[in-house]
């Protein structure tokens, strides 16, 4: 090998990183990988470990929310830390007694839609997108919408939007949440949809959005599809596996309607 004759093998495919985060066409050096991939592996691991285990900064999402004229409230799940959330998932699908007896006492009334915005398995992809998100939200709902307060929880798995949309009386409940982070996606959010929450629905009667963040869904599309999906469950009384999002196809509809223009 001369002295400018690189160590590393190309891969053919490699002009394909420009179009995807995905970890491919990372070539070769050897029997191994380069070392640069071996250290943007690294990088991305411990990001996406990281993700996992920071704590959700709650006092500061709410004052966003309330900058954006949310009313807010707090809860928590039956996981006492991240250790027992990580270990027992059932605990993390349970409310809090003590919040649970205070939701009943001050919230119970009638509404809508019910909002939960869990930390899940990424408080980064809450803190960057629930807030944007439920911004571009509002604007696709009719301005009669009725809205309970919108619940901030920790420890919290998707199902724990189920008892506490039950203790509001809501007609849908929508459980904004941290995913499980990727190796190339630490900051994605996931939307669930419900309709008639209570304790024991099952993961097949929700419709999911998945993969909110620039680099996926954007927050303004995942809000239209999540306002459509919204519209549709109301009027047809369900959602999961007999709500199918059709929502592209709304906009087809409207592009035809739409008159052309001449020259």
């Amino acid at each position: 090998m001369s002295d400018h004759e690189s160590p590393v093998t190309p891969n053919p495919w490699a002009q394909w990183r420009s179009a995807t985060p995905a970890r491919l066409a990372l070539g070769r050096a050897g029997a191994g990988m380069p070392t640069d991939e071996t250290l943007r592996f690294g990088w991305a691991h411990a990001m996406a470990r990281d993700a996992i285990h920071a704590a959700l900064d709650v006092n500061a999402l709410e004052t966003a929310l309330i900058a954006q004229r949310w009313e807010v409230a707090r809860v928590r799940s039956r996981a006492a830390d991240r250790t027992e959330y990580l270990r027992r998932p059932d605990l993390g699908r349970q409310l809090d007694e003590d919040d649970a007896t205070r939701l009943l006492g001050e919230h119970r009334y009638g509404c809508d839609v019910c909002v939960v915005i869990g930390d899940g398995l990424s408080s980064l992809a809450v803190a960057r997108h629930a807030v944007p998100l439920l911004a571009a939200l509002r604007s696709h709902l009719p301005p009669d919408t009725r809205f309970a307060p919108v619940v901030t929880a920790t420890q919290a798995r998707v199902a724990l939007a189920d008892e506490v949309g039950e203790l509001f009386g809501a007609v849908l409940s929508v459980m904004l949440i941290g995913e499980r982070p990727g190796l190339s996606s630490p900051d994605s959010l996931g939307i669930y949809l419900t309709h008639t929450p209570k304790r024991g629905r099952h993961d097949a009667e929700r419709n999911c959005i998945s993969n909110v963040r620039p680099e996926g869904l954007a927050c303004e599309v995942a809000a239209f599809k999540l306002a459509w999906l919204m519209r549709e469950s109301l009027r047809r009384g369900l959602t999961g596996i007999g709500l199918k999002d059709e929502s592209d196809l709304a906009v087809l509809d409207e592009q035809r309607q739409a008159p052309s223009l001449g020259r």
